[in-house]
């Protein structure tokens, strides 16, 4: 199966073909994708250097031009360190942009801690106005990219990783998806934690809710879960824990509830390992969130 970011450029690529406004930023990362785009359209395919602070600059330098600019790069290279440039050239100027990210949290652990990124959503999340993407399959990193970049001016991160799940989800770059009911809590898996958390769940009395669009969060999915399997809910992302916990006690501030918060912790691993072992490190896999999970919601969640 080929990887959401294999499926990135030739999406990309036919909507170059289709829609003028479309133009594409990188900064090295990824040109071997955009070879021919850029052939064909070479005023709309941009390559700055590894200039990352540039990179989102000339984004929006193309945004107050008219044009949707697709930005790509790692996402600790997107987010991270030309953090100014996206508080400043894009959310001060109040134009939009559709950020593209790889590498995720820890997708390329040789590449050591320069190329991770866990806290990129919860940077974000400090900025106004901001729509996030975290696809769990290429199929749903391709719908969703089509979503942002048919976004008017909107300001969109999509989040692309090399983990994902077995089977695509009808995502519709907005809502939660029921995709287990129970009665004893409450579990939102977003992304690629998806499969982990249906095995970790497995014979437990819980609601799981798939969240693909975590920003705006979906409160109204959350709430009418709440009613059925009640307000203890437990979040599993797969970048740094906690990071959507102030959401769902927004969504619940008026009834009595508990949110756990599971994802990677703060704690940097030197030993970068594989992408399997940092999963484990940081209890995302099945069996450690099947501990986390049931030791919240008590001896009641299992059936």
């Amino acid at each position: 199966m080929d990887t959401m970011r294999d499926r990135f450029a030739p999406v990309v690529t036919q909507l170059l073909d289709e829609d003028p406004r479309v133009a594409v930023v990188l900064a090295e990362i990824g040109t071997d994708g955009f070879t021919e785009a850029r052939r064909r359209h070479p005023e709309r395919v941009i390559n700055v250097g590894i200039r990352e602070q540039l990179l989102v600059g000339a984004g929006a330098g193309l945004a107050l031009t008219g044009l949707r600019p697709v930005v790509h790069t790692f996402a600790s290279f997107l987010v991270e360190r030309p953090f100014e440039q996206v508080k400043l050239d894009l959310g001060h100027q109040d134009v939009g942009a559709v950020l593209v990210s790889a590498s995720a949290s820890f997708d390329w652990p040789a590449g050591g801690y320069t190329h991770m990124a866990p806290g990129d959503v919860a940077l974000l999340d400090t900025l106004d106005g901001w729509t996030v993407h975290v696809p769990g399959h290429p199929d749903e990193a391709e719908t969703l990219l089509r979503h942002a970049i048919a976004a008017g001016d909107d300001k969109v991160y999509v989040r692309l990783s090399v983990q994902s799940n077995a089977q695509a989800l009808p995502v519709d770059g907005a809502h939660f998806i029921t995709v287990r009911e129970g009665r004893a809590g409450v579990v939102l898996a977003v992304g690629p934690m998806l499969d982990a958390v249906l095995d970790a769940t497995e014979g437990l009395d819980v609601t799981v809710l798939y969240a693909t669009t975590v920003r705006p969060f979906d409160t109204a999915a959350l709430r009418r879960a709440s009613e059925a399997a009640g307000t203890d809910v437990v979040l599993v992302e797969p970048y740094l824990a906690g990071t959507s916990t102030a959401f769902a006690g927004d969504a619940l501030v008026d009834v009595p509830h508990r949110v756990l918060g599971l994802g990677v912790g703060r704690r940097e691993l030197r030993r970068y390992g594989q992408v399997d072992e940092h999963l484990t490190a940081h209890g995302l896999d099945a069996g450690s969130l099947r501990e986390r999970i049931s030791g919240f919601l008590g001896a009641s969640v299992r059936q």
